[in-house]
This record gives C-alpha cells, structure tokens and sequence, in this order.
C-alpha cells in the first residue's frame, strides 16, 4: 500500500491535483472557526451542544451551527438549490430541454441554481441571525437597547451578518467548483466530509472520556462490551458501505453483427451494470432532513404546552421506535424517488438501440425498457434495506447503550456512511488516473 501512494505523488498532475484540493479543503477549515463578533460564542456553544437537530443540521451542511461563524450557512443551501433544480428539470419541460442541450444547458442550469442559492441564503441567514436575536445571545453593545437582552439586534448589524453569512456560502460553492475542475473528487462531498470527519477527534474524546473498562458497567455508563459493540458496529457499517457501492447487477448484453467486405464485425457479449445502490446517500440526507422538522416543531410545541412531551419523545432519535419506523419508510420512498430520476430506461433502452446491442430474449425498444425498469425495481428494493439496516440498526443501538450523539453521530451509521461513501468514490477518482497510465490501482490487488 505505501508502495502505491509513493506512485500516486510520482505523477505530476496527480500530485498536483491532490496538493490543490488539501489546500482548498484547508482553506475551508479555517473559514469554519472564523466566529462573527455579533453573537456571545460560548452561550451559543452551551445551548446547542444539548440540542440534537443543531448537530445533524451542522453535518449534513458541512457548517458549524454551534456557533455563528462565517460559514454558518455551510453549503446546504447550494445543495438545496441544486435538488431543487434537478427536481424540476424532470417535470419542466424548459428545463428539460435546457438539460439535453449538453454542456451549454448545464452551464445555464448551473448559473440558475447559483441564482438561487443567493436567495437561499439571504433568507436562511436571516431568519437565522433573527432567531439567535430572540434566545439573547447577542453580545450587549450590538443590541438596539443594551438594557434589555431580548429588544433584538440593531439592523445595520444583522444586514452585515446577513451579507457575510451569505458570501460564506458562496464562497464555499466557488470552493467545491474549483476541487471538482481542478482538484479530484467532488467538491461539494469532499466538504461534506471534511466537517464530518473533523469531528471524530470529538466523537472519540468523548467516547473514551465516559468509558468504564468493566464488564456490566450498568445503563447509562460505557462499559468494555459497550466499547467491543461499538467497535464491531463501526466495522460493520464500512463494510456494509463499501458492500452497498461496488453492488451491481450485471445485465448481459449482445452486439450485433455486421459484415464489412470478408470481415465480421460485433457480436461480442458483454455486460450492463447496473448499481444496486442507485440513489448514493441522498436517500439517507432526506430522510434525515425531513424528519428535523417535526422533531423541531414539536419540541416548540411541547415547550409551550407540556402536556405534548410524549409527542415531542416519540420524534426523538435513538432507540425510538416511530422515529425509526419513519426514518426505515423515509429511506425507501426517496431511494424509489431519486432512483426514478437519475435512472431514464426508456433513454438507456434507446441507447442500447442506437448502438446496435441489444438484452438476449428481448426485443429492442419497449420491451426492454420495460425489463430495465423491472430488474432496477428489484435491486433498488434490496439496496434500500441495505441502506436502512446500515442507517437505522447503530443508532438504535447507541441510544439503547445511552451514547451521547457526538458519538452516535458518527460511530452510529449516518456521518459513517457518508464519510465511506465519500472516501470510496475519492479512490475511485485517483485509481482511474493511475489505471490510465497503466498502474495498478489502489483498490486492486498486489
């Protein structure tokens, strides 16, 4: 292994590539401390370090909502806008059309969805700045009456946080737009990543800090099998991951033959691959975004009315059973969902046309669209409870063993999945540079 990464920085271009997006990578990292002198940073931190939905918001957006940073915003609402877009580029027949143009479509989509990700990020950023205002936490001298810590913040002031928050943002999509043209890998993955990795230091103080290395150490306190469980889960989870990525259902396919004078053409078998996991990770991002909003929204609610708390618990993450119920249902329709979106048959079928080949025992056209569609139903069934045993089964287990979600987070199965999915795709990216200069990949065996 040390032998093949020396070959990855002997290329030039490699390395290069590499060198840039750590740098960037970097970049991001300290913008992600840089706080505004607005708010009071500890009361925040205090406040939101008991709050779960602050820290599964914070990871899913690559930002730091603990504190009110320059990249607060983080990128989730670039990734909005960008699903956003992709949505309606599958029932708007303008857009559509715009997305079959090529290339230049895909910059005016590109160039809309930044559009969009501007007025995104106006409204967030404010709507947020406006609610730290309300919980008294800006500091006294930014106050409109310094007396009373509730009269909210002076305008001025909000506009500029308002328009830092929202050049934080932007900066980080220009940043995920110069990994993916000049670095390797996904911009806008990598980030993701990198804020999720960047809490394990985090997640593995906090783990070992609570740890009592004995056996029946009781509820609540983490014994040595409580450690051996979650070790086995984290080991578990990747191999899960990587299972769920290189999964394929191989298709056999057939090329006609041709004649050109006294020489045969064509008539090779080959295979069509296509992925049991079709949707990535985006089922597990929506599911999990989706099921913040009646965990905050009853968690207001309970607030005000106390008789609502067993509504509010019933939301709550761990080892409850309707959250998980939901978050297993949640999973399903959206993995069916993107995979309808991202996987056309009735394009790959006309393709497949095009090109002369066609599925053995099928003809070409509607039939084997028809099949297509089938066999991706059926896989994407599979690849779906794969993906919720993966999600659900740790962090139902870390809230049985009372495991703080700093630790839950990532040993639990979501972050985890997403790190892995990330990482897989990275050295994917890096093997096909060395594959196309003829050396072994990273992946392959010696």
């Amino acid at each position: 292994m040390w032998e093949k990464i020396r070959v990855v920085f002997t290329i030039p271009e490699l390395r290069q590539k590499i060198l840039l997006t750590l740098l960037l990578l970097a970049i991001y990292r300290v913008g992600w401390h840089i706080p505004l002198p607005i708010f009071n940073q500890a009361k925040m931190a205090d406040a939101m370090s008991k709050s779960d939905i602050f820290q599964m918001m914070s990871v899913f957006s690559a930002s730091q909502l603990g504190q009110a940073t320059i990249f607060g915003l983080g990128i989730m609402p670039y990734i909005s806008a960008s699903i956003i877009f992709q949505l309606l580029a599958s029932v708007y027949p303008p857009l559509e059309k715009l997305q079959k143009e090529g290339e230049s479509g895909r910059k005016k989509i590109n160039e809309y969805t930044r559009y969009a990700t501007v007025l995104l990020c106006l409204g967030q950023s404010w709507f947020f700045m406006t609610w730290l205002s309300t919980q008294g936490w800006v500091n006294e001298e930014f106050l409109r009456d310094p007396q009373n810590p509730g009269s909210g913040i002076l305008f001025g002031w909000q506009l500029v946080g308002v328009m830092t928050m929202t050049a934080g943002t932007i900066f980080l999509m220009w940043l995920g737009e110069q990994i993916d043209e000049y670095g390797i890998g996904n911009g806008i993955s990598l980030l993701i990543m990198a804020g999720i990795v960047a809490r394990f230091p985090n997640a593995a103080f906090e783990l070992f800090k609570k740890e009592n290395l004995q056996l029946g150490a009781g509820r609540g306190v983490l014994g040595l099998e409580g450690l051996i469980t979650l070790l086995i889960l984290f080991v578990a989870v990747v191999v899960g991951v990587v299972l769920i990525s290189q999964g394929q259902r191989r298709i056999p396919t057939q090329s006609a033959k041709h004649v050109r004078g006294r020489r045969v053409f064509g008539g090779n078998r080959q295979y069509l691959p296509l992925r049991v996991n079709q949707a990535g990770v985006m089922p597990i991002i929506f599911a999990s975004s989706l099921l913040m909003f009646p965990q905050m929204l009853f968690t207001w609610m309970a607030s005000k009315w106390p008789a609502l708390g067993p509504l509010r618990d019933s939301f709550g993450r761990g080892d409850n059973f309707t959250y998980n119920l939901l978050y297993v249902v949640l999973i399903y329709f959206f993995c069916y969902f993107w995979t309808a979106i991202t996987f056309n048959p009735k394009d790959m079928s006309d393709n497949l046309k095009n090109y002369g080949t066609f599925i053995p025992g099928y003809r070409p056209g509607r039939r084997t669209a028809d099949y297509l569609e089938k066999v991706m139903v059926r896989i994407t069934y599979v690849g779906a409870g794969f993906l919720a045993l993966v999600a659900v089964i740790p962090t139902a287990i870390s809230g049985a063993m009372q495991v703080s979600y700093t630790v839950a987070q990532f040993y639990g199965g979501t972050s985890l999945l997403i790190a892995v999915s990330v990482a897989f795709d990275l050295v994917q990216k890096i093997d096909s540079h060395l594959v196309m200069r003829n050396y072994r990949g990273l992946l392959e065996k010696g």
